[in-house]
């Protein structure tokens, strides 16, 4: 008789700290309404390391000075002046050194955490970067683009650089 009154009051008690469980859970998200927005992508990357003046360029046009820990966005303009440069970090781990009195456009930016599937489309209007491909460049070296004024560059290697003189 008591093992059937202990089985019944352990029953009783893990049928209750389910249900407990179960209420204290964060409810699902509502689903989004048909023709509504997404969510904003993440972030492309994030500015590693600064020295001198850089600036960063939303696609509204608007300046804004970099400092370490910035976020990058899928589409920025980085402006670096004389005896200035710039360490850009991807989501993918790319990593892009802009040099001294350069300006370089990241275009496009997407990228798949789980599959490790996305593309990157930058351009060097003058000066020079240093590209160190990442997850993309491993698994799809076709997906990583460089322009310049006169050419674009199809990637096959991991680390380059790139020097453009700005003019066409």
């Amino acid at each position: 008789m008591m093992k059937k009154i202990l089985i019944a009051v352990g029953g009783f008690a893990f049928w209750g700290a389910a249900a407990l469980a179960q209420a204290q859970a964060p409810a699902p998200a509502p689903a989004r309404p048909a023709g509504s927005m997404p969510t904003a992508e993440p972030q492309a990357g994030f500015v590693k390391s600064v020295r001198g003046n850089v600036q960063l360029l939303s696609t509204a046009g608007t300046p804004r000075a970099a400092n370490a820990g910035d976020a990058l966005a899928a589409v920025d303009r980085i402006v670096t002046g004389p005896d200035s440069s710039a360490s850009v970090v991807l989501r993918d781990d790319t990593t892009l050194v802009v040099g001294p009195s350069s300006r370089l456009d990241l275009k496009e930016f997407h990228f798949n955490a789980t599959t490790h599937e996305g593309g990157v489309l930058v351009s060097l209007l003058r000066g020079s970067m240093r590209m160190i491909t990442g997850l993309i460049g491993k698994t799809n070296p076709d997906a990583i683009r460089v322009e310049t004024q006169t050419a674009t560059i199809g990637i096959r290697g991991t680390d380059f650089i790139v020097q453009s003189d700005g003019q066409p």
